[in-house]
């Protein structure tokens, strides 16, 4: 049997991003986990994506797996992207290197050096590439995006955009509240209708052919979507990239929780 995995970072000027990048120094250890180091992205680095997606910032099953949006929020945005017939021809990259630590003040979020890395990394995707359409999850992704677009090179781009509330935004925001975890599942699936919407007509040659179908107001199945091992580093387990809660953070105090990730086989694994 074969497996499919990523290659990882072989060619210039990927090569170069990851071996000089950002660290402490650009970004304070006050506001992010840059013990854990950065992790910089998932899906084509080969010029064949056709979708850019801007996320936020790697979780513990990121950090784990060396891949973005490798979680929950990844497995609903492979659903997204295949209502639009993309199973193959995307990258992601986040808006943050390293995984967030409370709040991202105001000062390092205009950070030069900071966005000018990002937007070294949006322009090695964009700028005299294929891609037709770029997706923003959540507010902070957005920005990213208004900055390089605030460039020379951003200011020449001619692509479909979206930006798209976070995919586990309503979680984050019920906070256990299963009305107000329905509402905001709703309200989010209702943004996601308007963004297909935008997204399809710029997207005439999809990797795999679709009728156009919009989603309804809760979760239904076939929205989320499993991670292609084509997207992970060789080697990783099925189970990484199909379930979901491997990966938690733990410990009696917050600076434990920043220190240790428990990592568990999911059961049904191991007879």
């Amino acid at each position: 049997m074969t497996h499919a995995f990523d290659p990882g970072y072989i060619a210039e000027p990927f090569l170069s991003l990851c071996a000089d990048y950002p660290e402490s120094d650009v970004y304070p250890d006050d506001q992010f986990r840059v013990e854990w180091g950065p992790v910089f992205h998932r899906g084509r680095l080969d010029g064949s994506a056709r979708v850019l997606v801007i996320g936020q910032d790697p979780a513990q099953h990121e950090t784990i797996v060396r891949r973005i949006l490798v979680g929950e929020a990844g497995r609903r945005l492979q659903g997204l992207l295949a209502r639009l017939g993309i199973t193959r021809s995307y990258v992601c990259i986040n808006t943050w290197l390293y995984s967030v630590y409370g709040d991202v003040k105001s000062v390092t979020q205009h950070s030069v050096a900071l966005n000018e890395y990002r937007n070294r990394w949006l322009d090695a995707l964009l700028v005299g590439s294929q891609v037709q359409a770029v997706i923003a999850l959540g507010q902070a992704a957005d920005k990213a995006w208004t900055t390089w677009r605030a460039t020379a090179s951003g200011q020449d781009a001619r692509v479909a955009y979206a930006a798209v509330i976070h995919p586990t935004q309503p979680e984050s925001s019920s906070k256990g509240d299963k009305a107000k975890l329905a509402a905001a599942t709703a309200k989010l699936l209702q943004n996601w209708n308007a963004a297909l919407d935008v997204l399809w007509p710029a997207l005439p040659h999809p990797d795999v052919p679709i009728t156009p179908v919009a989603y309804g107001s809760t979760w239904a199945d076939g929205d989320r979507v499993a991670i292609p091992g084509g997207d992970l580093p060789a080697g990783l387990p099925p189970w990484m990239h199909e379930h979901d809660g491997w990966a938690v953070r733990v410990g009696a105090s917050e600076l434990a929780k920043r220190r240790d990730i428990t990592i568990t086989v999911p059961s049904g694994i191991v007879a």
